[in-house]
């Protein structure tokens, strides 16, 4: 019997409409998870989103090989110095510490300078706190305090440390969400500030979402300064990052100098919670495997130096090193006399503040784990004009346009960064 040509290739075609209609849906889905990494409520997920180089939202560039796109002009500051009035006489003390890694940091001193410029109370310069116990670092250990200070010169007054008349047990524990609103202050803060005089404050993550909001509101310049203008890496840390991004720009003199920074922790994507859930599979990380035919299938060349934010080298990752060999992690682009200090230490604090810092600065972002880091570098890349962040997925067939999968933050340009610069 013979074989009807138009049959076969409709049927083809039915077939593939099959398959791309079970991609979309992954795709639909993933945002709906939820994500719960240690300390945090409902995720920031990825999306999928069509972007175009003619929104003006990215543009490839034409001197390098693959498809590298380039920096924009830096954003300018929507908010003024001069639109906050000078503080009073300030009243009181609001403590806090840094915990939990660098993305962390952005978002709860942010929310500590508000509640101090609301109460009009002196804020202490914070601690930062490991994941073990008994593992603190004073805030100059990582950050630069003369910045900090001098950020916040007029706006709120900071002290060093508290007043030795004051005992800690004196402080009144207070715990506000993430963004805090001038509404939960005046219910839940103030009366408490008022009643104690002094307070210890601790933000919580309901979620790690940092879409912009319609509802403008008194503090958002506060915040904005506090989220995007107050710190800096003390001189050794930042010494320690340019040199490592120095190292990864020379390994990549093929493509001018340019690298990709993947935010990939094995420990993180053997959490159950990475899997796929439901009957669509959706995703909440991508495993090295599925990073590699991403990156290969958006056009990257093989010849492409990334670097990965896992510590030191899992045999997991070799899939990865078959297809890109200029694929590394800290110990090999770390300077061999900061290691002991900085990597080969129990403590992981200055390896989270490293990757950060080169995952905000990489000439592009890929995030395969959904979560604050990936939101808060989003933050930092578009405050300083590099939205070269792509958000990996499935890709069915051998290649898709790059700018199919910028990520939302910047596609959207719902990020709560685009509320603080214009």
């Amino acid at each position: 019997m013979g074989v009807d040509l138009r049959q076969v290739v409709a049927g083809i075609l039915t077939l593939t409409m099959f398959v791309m209609l079970g991609q979309m849906i992954k795709r639909d889905h993933f945002d709906s998870l939820q994500d719960k990494l240690p300390g945090d409520g409902e995720d920031a997920h990825f999306e999928s989103v069509n972007a175009i180089e003619n929104d003006g939202l990215v543009k490839l560039s034409k001197r390098s090989k693959g498809p590298w796109m380039e920096d924009i002009q830096e954003l300018k500051p929507c908010w003024s110095r001069t639109d906050l009035d000078e503080i009073e006489q300030s009243r009181g003390y609001v403590t806090f510490s840094l915990t939990n890694g660098p993305e962390y940091h952005v978002s709860q001193i942010a929310d500590a300078v508000v509640v101090a410029r609301y109460l009009t109370a002196t804020l202490v310069l914070p601690d930062i706190r490991g994941s073990k116990p008994g593992d603190v670092r004073n805030f100059e250990d990582v950050y630069d305090v003369d910045k900090f200070m001098k950020s916040l010169d007029g706006i709120v007054k900071v002290a060093k440390e508290l007043p030795n008349e004051i005992s800690i047990r004196d402080l009144a524990a207070v715990k506000v969400p993430n963004r805090v609103t001038e509404d939960h202050i005046v219910e839940s803060v103030e009366p408490v500030f008022k009643s104690k005089g002094n307070i210890r404050l601790a933000t919580y993550f309901p979620s790690v979402n940092m879409r912009k909001t319609a509802q403008k509101s008194s503090v958002d310049s506060v915040a904005c300064l506090g989220m995007f203008g107050t710190f800096e890496l003390q001189s050794e840390v930042l010494e320690v990052v340019d040199s490592m991004i120095e190292r990864l720009r020379t390994l990549s003199r093929k493509s001018n100098g340019k690298f990709i920074a993947v935010d990939l922790r094995v420990e993180i994507l053997e959490n159950k919670n990475c899997h796929g859930s439901g009957s669509a599979r959706a995703k909440s990380c991508y495993n090295a495997q599925e990073i590699a035919l991403f990156l290969r299938k958006v056009g990257f060349d093989t010849d492409t130096t990334i670097y990965l934010t896992q510590s030191r080298w899992d045999n997991s990752l070799s899939v990865l090193r078959d297809i890109f060999p200029k694929t590394y992690t800290k110990e090999s682009v770390m300077p061999d006399e900061k290691k002991g200090k900085f990597l080969e230490s129990e403590d992981s604090e200055f390896e989270k503040v490293i990757d950060f810092h080169i995952c905000s600065q990489s000439d592009v972002f890929v995030p395969a784990i959904s979560g604050l880091f990936y939101a808060n570098v989003a933050g930092k890349r578009i405050a300083s004009g590099k939205p070269q962040i792509l958000v990996p997925a499935d890709i069915p067939g051998t290649s898709a346009p790059i700018t199919n999968y910028l990520s939302p933050y910047v596609a959207k340009r719902n990020h709560l960064a685009y509320s603080c610069f214009c």
